[in-house]
């Protein structure tokens, strides 16, 4: 095991070298670390190759979930993927750097941002405009900077009328410039103007030891780049997170490069408090073995629903797609059940609308539309149908309760917050109509398309995991009722992705907020505006290629009110029915994620009750939990 006095020289030497292989990512001497005072996260990142890298402006190498984003930046707003912390939080947001909300003028050309005083950096020196307009101008002039690109091509001028205030003029009207420097994972990070300003080439500068802005500062890793440990500020009430209250724990340990089976053992050895992911199994495994363990949910299924959300992408651009029969066919071919098993064991939270089932979401999305959604009918050229079905989600959990009994939740409110609202019946006879009405015609047991081609194509998949299970079986029912579909699992999915080389592709088209209801996340780049042409790179997150006056109806609607107003929900109803209609890709269910917490050392982590984080370790909204949990027996 490498010693804290390793990392210390490493920082010292601010030198480039990269990290070695690691079979197995190592710990540190976790005897110099009181328990009480020191929790240890898994973080999700491999081998880090440049392990003394800081620069998170720009791509070096580095880590991004190691801490440096979540304990030692700093920006204008958090929004959590969850409720926030409540008397803190409103609607999911937090006020950080920022003293108050975002204020722009009529028009949305103009943003104010009223800065919060006294907050100091890691080494003394007072957070002000300075360093906010030094972070917009250095990266705006600077390609190969993260945000160069938000701020050169919305960015006409950046100023401070005082020390404490910041207007940025916009080139364009823009109700959502404040996403920019919004956390939801991450966001526009600030940079320190008194270290950077002085940096000759910002491209190549490794910014070690990081200044921190946040409530820790770096004190020691590992060479090898497997282990970041942090210590709590002595002036931590000067930075933002005293907004919230203290953080607990006087050390935050993250590791990194640990195989599932790892997480586990460590865990119940004591030495992991927080596991980023496992997969079902090793959850179900865990939970019934330590009992002082937890999950998002009390019982089955365990795991946080991300807000995202896998879905089966069409590409529209292909002929063969262009039709919303087609899709509506292929959807009614799917076995909600059978999907949930083979990909998470059951552990799944389903959503027949494009909106993930997460956060606040089921609260104003999935509940008020379910009489829409009992009543939604589909023209199969034959006849009209009512395709949801309402008792998905507890079908499933009596597939499962036989295993896990009392863990698997038997209240209608639990079942639908934990497996989902319900789903489409799997309808062979309807999907068959369906295809008949588009002009295909069944061969025996193959379709063929209407140029009498056969109704054949790719499903592109990750090599493993729980997306790559749904595929497998997703392809193998398409292929049951009459459609050649082959899983494709491609070492270079995502750049095919990008391009639109693929068929059908299992993945996500849409991430958002989570915890505040507006839809823009994924929403405005559905416009018609940035479609690319076939070959070309396709801009996140419209994977699918969509293209409809209707959709670029609702987003610009969407663009010409605030972040808050109601009618934003409103409007994301309309996009639901549109898509309803239309069925673009096909809505599946939440990206679940096993995060799985010890109470052996610590306790009050939150969790689907009290539900004021998202537990999942890389999310910079993590430093909140740390202000909420006690260590244990105090």
């Amino acid at each position: 095991m490498m010693g804290t006095a390793v990392g210390a020289l490493l920082l010292a030497s601010k030198g480039l070298a990269f990290g070695q292989e690691a079979a197995e990512g190592t710990a540190p001497d976790l005897n110099n670390f009181p328990r009480n005072e020191t929790v240890i996260v898994h973080n999700p990142e491999g081998v880090i190759r440049n392990p003394g890298w800081f620069n998170l402006w720009v791509s070096g190498g580095g880590g991004w979930s190691n801490g440096l984003q979540q304990l030692a930046m700093d920006t204008f707003w958090y929004i959590d993927p969850d409720a926030g912390v409540p008397e803190v939080s409103e609607n999911a947001i937090y006020n950080s750097l920022a003293d108050g909300p975002w204020q722009y003028n009529a028009d949305f050309t103009e943003m104010t941002v009223k800065l919060r005083q006294g907050i100091l950096w890691s080494d003394g020196v007072e957070f002000t405009a300075d360093d906010v307009i030094f972070t917009v101008e250095k990266q705006a002039a600077t390609p190969g900077t993260q945000w160069n690109g938000s701020f050169s091509t919305q960015v006409a001028e950046v100023s401070a009328p005082d020390k404490y205030t910041v207007v940025f003029k916009l080139k364009a009207p823009n109700s959502r410039f404040h996403a920019v420097f919004s956390v939801r994972w991450n966001a526009a990070w600030i940079m320190p103007k008194h270290i950077l300003e002085n940096v000759e080439d910002i491209l190549t500068h490794d910014y070690n030891p990081p200044v921190s802005l946040g409530a820790y500062k770096l004190h020691s890793f590992d060479p090898n780049g497997t282990w970041y440990i942090w210590e709590k500020r002595a002036d931590w009430d000067k930075t933002t997170i005293a907004l919230v209250g203290e953080p607990k724990p006087k050390y935050v340990i993250y590791r990194n490069n640990i195989s599932t089976d790892n997480r586990l053992i460590e865990m119940r050895n004591g030495n992991l408090d927080m596991i980023h992911d496992l997969s079902p199994e090793g959850t179900f495994s865990i939970v019934q073995q330590d009992n002082t363990t937890q999950g998002w949910f009390p019982g089955f299924p365990y795991a946080h629903p991300d807000p995202t959300l896998p879905m089966a992408m069409f590409n529209l651009q292909k002929e063969m797609f262009q039709d919303k029969r087609v899709r509506w066919a292929l959807a009614l071919m799917l076995d909600a059940r059978a999907m949930s098993m083979a990909s998470y064991r059951g552990a799944a939270t389903l959503s027949a609308i494009s909106i993930p089932p997460t956060g606040t979401h089921p609260r104003d999305y999935h509940a008020p539309l379910q009489d829409y959604l009992v009543n939604f009918e589909v023209d199969t050229g034959t006849r009209k149908i009512k395709p949801y079905d309402p008792t998905i989600g507890k079908q499933i959990a009596d597939m499962v309760r036989p295993q896990f009994g009392e863990a698997v939740p038997t209240d209608d409110a639990a079942i639908n917050n934990a497996f989902g609202y319900g789903w489409w019946k799997q309808d062979a006879a309807a999907a068959e109509e369906l295809l008949t009405a588009a002009g295909f015609v069944k061969n025996g047991n193959q379709w063929m398309q209407p140029n009498g081609q056969p109704f054949a194509f790719s499903v592109l998949a990750p090599q493993e995991g729980v997306i790559n299970r749904l595929a497998v079986i997703i392809a193998q029912t398409w292929s049951q009722f009459g459609v050649q579909a082959s899983v494709d699992m491609a070492m270079d999915r995502n750049d095919r992705n990008n391009i639109g080389d693929f068929d059908v592709n299992i993945g996500w088209a849409v991430e958002t907020w989570g915890g505040h209801p507006d839809l823009s996340f994924f929403l405005d780049s559905y416009h018609s505006e940035y479609v690319a042409a076939p070959g070309a790179v396709q801009p996140a997150r419209n994977w699918m290629r969509w293209k409809d006056p209707r959709l670029d109806e609702i987003i610009e609607k969407i663009r010409g009110i605030d972040f808050n107003d109601p009618k934003g929900i409103e409007y994301g109803h309309d996009f639901v029915k549109l898509h309803l209609e239309e069925m673009p890709n096909i809505p599946i269910m939440s990206y679940n994620v096993f995060s799985i917490q010890s109470n052996r050392h610590w306790t009050g982590w939150p969790n689907a009750e009290k539900n004021y984080a998202n537990p999942v370790t890389n999310w910079s909204n993590g430093k909140y939990i740390f202000t909420q949990i006690t260590p244990a027996g105090a």
